[in-house]
């Protein structure tokens, strides 16, 4: 399984560890992700991913899971997000129609 946050596509990165003599050691640093059930409104089901505790601050201060699908770039998102985000569009869309 991918360290990678689904939603905003943060992975490991790389850098020094630095001891008291000032020896440099190669580290990564990993994100901190966790597994987490997201309720989508339009969809109107639980979405469970694997984004980080920073991503999910994010979804708290956008409004939720499709507010924040809607204004993000396609780069970032995992295939399983894409995938999400393409039935909450169409979701949406058909809602439009019909009102």
């Amino acid at each position: 399984m991918s360290r990678r946050c689904e939603l905003t596509g943060v992975g490991p990165m790389v850098g020094n560890h630095v001891s008291h003599s000032n020896i440099k050691t190669k580290r990564r640093f990993l994100p901190s992700l966790r597994t987490h059930k997201l309720q989508s409104e339009a969809l109107g089901q639980a979405v469970t991913l694997r984004i980080t505790n920073a991503a999910l601050r994010t979804l708290d201060f956008k409004g939720g899971l499709d507010p924040f699908l809607a204004k993000a770039h396609d780069e970032d998102l995992s295939p399983r997000a894409l995938k999400i985000k393409k039935q909450v569009k169409a979701k949406l869309a058909a809602q439009q129609t019909a009102a």
